[in-house]
């Protein structure tokens, strides 16, 4: 059993049966973040397919290149959109601007770091934009704007055409292809710098905000206890506004772990909201892959097809159990229902 071939098989067949599922539910509810998952979950599908014919008939140069922009460029991003667009209401906005900060500073300090040839200006581009980007995001969400996922939309959707364009057009040397002598996992080392600084810039913003609004989800809906009290409703002045700003990141982060015995206990009485176990299944579907594959940029590929197989499975996992996204499972296109939330469930 070569497990270079088994595992992405099994990653692109679970990813395009959730594709269907959310195309599905998409076309019953018209959300706008479950057509954006469903475009990322397509192209966690062809990615892993890729890997699939890959490892099981051999390489070429246009398999290679189509691998690394849907899956190293594009998948974690349009996840991440979706995640964007489904808490664009809240104050979500402050947290992805911090996504997208992190993204930003870590694509300039990897070439500081590693010395990519052929990267030319792009690390100094891909950081002013992210700081662009973020610094509009943060103004939107102080004035209570619910426009900031539009900027995630013009980072999302332009990069990925730009992306495309750059790998479509860039010469790579012969044999067109890279694979790691141990593993036999391909990696990106034949891209020049310029198309390799994408994936931190995608992958960062997409990992954290995948994960992030996960955590971030969970503590609204879980039973708190709120050891540090702060306060972001916008009828308070500007100056103790910003100062209960400042400490909401520490106060979510530790009300959140004081609030896990109670939010246990609840579990076990059957009064935790679905919400809760759905969202900690997806923020850590997003983290698994997204450590693996960094582990795969740092030279070791050993972990990145079990990371991407345990990424999907467990994401897919927390959006059948959460009433914000599947009210009812049925078979896609179709009126068979396989299961349905009853009214006495936890909501």
């Amino acid at each position: 059993m070569n497990l270079n071939v088994v595992l992405p098989f099994c990653s692109s067949t679970l990813s395009f049966v959730f594709f269907l599922f959310l195309v599905d539910q998409w076309r019953d509810r018209r959300r706008p973040y479950q057509a954006i998952w469903a475009a990322g979950m397509l192209w966690y599908a062809l990615s892993a397919g890729t890997e699939w014919i890959g490892g099981a008939f051999g390489w070429s140069e246009p398999l290679y290149k189509l691998w690394y922009l849907i899956g190293a460029i594009w998948v974690a991003g349009w996840l991440g959109f979706g995640t964007v667009y489904l808490l664009g209401r809240t104050r979500f906005g402050y947290a992805f601007a911090f996504s997208l900060f992190l993204a930003g500073l870590f694509t300039f300090l990897t070439q500081a770091e590693y010395a990519y040839p052929q990267s030319g200006i792009a690390p100094a581009v891909y950081f002013l934009a992210a700081m662009l980007l973020a610094a509009g995001v943060v103004i939107l969400s102080l004035r209570g704007s619910s426009r900031w996922p539009v900027l995630a939309a013009v980072a999302i959707v332009g990069g990925t055409i730009v992306s495309a364009i750059m790998v479509a057009t860039v010469t790579l040397p012969a044999p067109g292809w890279v694979l790691d002598p141990v593993t036999h996992i391909p990696t990106g080392d034949l891209f020049p710098g310029y198309i390799r600084l994408l994936t931190p810039f995608f992958n960062i913003t997409g990992a954290f905000a995948l994960v992030l609004g996960g955590l971030y989800s969970t503590y609204i809906f879980m039973p708190k206890s709120r050891l540090i009290r702060y306060s972001l409703r916008r009828d308070q002045p500007a100056a103790r506004y910003l100062a209960n700003l400042a400490v909401a990141p520490v106060a979510i982060a530790v009300n959140l772990v004081v609030s896990v015995p109670g939010t246990v206990a609840a579990l076990l009485r059957g009064r935790l909201n679905s919400r809760v176990p759905a969202t900690l299944l997806i923020a850590l579907g997003g983290l698994i892959p997204a450590i693996t594959s960094g582990m795969s940029r740092f030279g070791n590929t050993s972990g990145f097809f079990v990371g991407e197989f345990l990424g999907v499975l467990l994401i897919f996992a927390g959006f059948l159990v959460s009433i914000e996204v599947f009210r009812e499972v049925r078979v896609p296109f179709t009126a068979v229902v396989l299961w349905r939330r009853t009214a006495e469930e936890p909501s």
